[in-house]
C-alpha cells in the first residue's frame, strides 16, 4: 500500500473517525473531477460502468431494497411521479431503476464521463462537485440517495446539512450508506494476516464510519433515524482464510458467494429473515457497509 501521508483521528467533533490531516480542497478536486473514472486502480474497481452493468442483478436487488423501504416508511409520498435525487450517480444506474419505477430522477455527479452518460439517457444531471449543494436550483425531493459518498468527503456534517436545507421537505426520506470500517472482523483479520489495514485508503477515503457513528452525525446534522442495517460481512471470508486483499480474482469468487447466498435466500422465501439478519449485524457494528435511512428531524 505504501506509507500513508495522513494518521486516522477520532473527529472531536463528530466523534466517527478521519484522516487527519484532512486532504485538500485541490487534492479532493483533483482526485474526483479529473481522475476517478481514468484511474486503472483497485480504489475504484466497483465504480466503471463495466463492473456495474456485469453486477446488474445484484446492484438492482440493492436498489429494490431501497425502494421497499421507502415505501414502507412514506406510503402517502407514493403518489405519481415521486422524485428521488441521487447525490454522486456515477453512470446513473440506480437513476435508471428508479425511473423504470415511475420515479422522476435527477442528480449530482463531478464526473463528466458520468454527468454525460446520465444526460444521454435524458436524466436531468447537474455536474459540481458534491460539497457545493448550496449551489443547486432544485425542488424539494422525496427520497434521496446517498450511497458511498459520505466517505469521500471533507466536511462531511456540512454537506448533511446542505442536503436537509437544499433538497428535503418535512416528508423526504434520505438514504446514506457507507463502509463500515474498522469493525471488529475487520481488526481480527487484519491481526490474523498482517493485511496492513487495508480498507484506509487515503486520500480518497477520508472518513471512516461504524453503524453507530454514522447514526450519531446523523441526529447532530438534524436527522431522525427511521431505520439502520448492515450488507453482508464480507470479511468472514478472510477469517475463513480466504485472503482476498490484493487478489482479485479471489476477492470476485467470494463476492459472486456472497450473492449466491442472498439469491438463494430470497429465492426460497427467506427475504424476510435476510434482512432481520442484516438488522442485528447492523445492531453489533458489523457488515461490510452501513446503511441508515432517515427524515428531517
Amino acid at each position: 500500500m505504501g506509507e500513508l501521508k495522513h494518521q486516522v483521528v477520532n473527529d472531536p467533533t463528530h466523534n466517527y473517525l478521519r484522516l487527519d490531516p484532512i486532504p485538500s480542497r485541490e487534492e479532493v478536486d483533483k482526485l474526483y473531477l479529473d481522475e476517478f473514472y481514468a484511474q486503472n486502480t483497485a480504489y475504484f474497481n466497483n465504480s466503471s460502468l463495466e463492473t456495474q452493468i456485469e453486477q446488474s442483478e445484484y446492484q438492482r436487488s440493492r436498489w429494490q431494497r431501497n425502494l421497499d423501504l421507502y415505501r414502507q416508511f412514506r406510503p402517502d409520498l407514493t403518489h405519481s411521479d415521486p422524485s428521488v435525487f441521487d447525490i454522486g450517480f456515477g453512470f446513473a444506474q440506480a437513476l435508471l431503476f428508479f425511473r423504470e419505477n415511475g420515479f422522476q430522477v435527477s442528480g449530482l455527479e463531478p464526473s463528466s464521463e458520468g454527468v454525460a452518460y446520465a444526460r444521454e439517457r435524458g436524466i436531468n444531471a447537474f455536474q459540481m462537485g458534491i460539497e457545493n449543494l448550496n449551489e443547486l436550483d432544485v425542488q424539494k425531493q422525496d427520497l434521496i440517495l446517498f450511497l458511498n459518498v459520505l466517505e469521500h468527503l471533507r466536511e462531511p456534517a456540512k454537506t448533511l446539512h446542505r442536503i436537509r436545507d437544499k433538497l428535503m421537505h418535512d416528508r423526504s426520506v434520505l438514504v446514506v450508506e457507507v463502509p463500515n470500517d474498522f469493525n471488529d472482523f475487520q481488526i481480527a483479520a487484519n491481526d490474523e494476516f498482517d493485511l496492513e489495514e487495508w480498507w484506509v485508503l487515503a486520500p480518497n477515503h477520508i472518513n471512516y464510519f461504524s453503524h453507530t457513528s454514522l447514526k450519531i452525525l446523523l441526529e447532530q446534522c438534524g436527522y431522525k433515524i427511521l431505520h439502520n442495517e448492515a450488507s453482508f460481512p464480507l470479511e468472514l471470508f478472510l477469517l475463513f482464510g480466504d485472503v482476498y486483499i490484493g487478489d482479485g480474482a479471489l476477492g470476485k469468487s467470494c463476492h459472486d458467494k456472497r450473492v449466491a447466498f442472498e439469491s438463494r435466500l430470497e429465492k426460497h422465501g427467506k427475504s424476510e429473515k435476510l434482512n432481520r439478519f442484516n438488522q442485528a449485524m447492523a445492531d453489533l457494528d458489523l457488515g461490510r457497509s452501513a446503511i441508515v435511512y432517515a427524515t428531517p428531524a
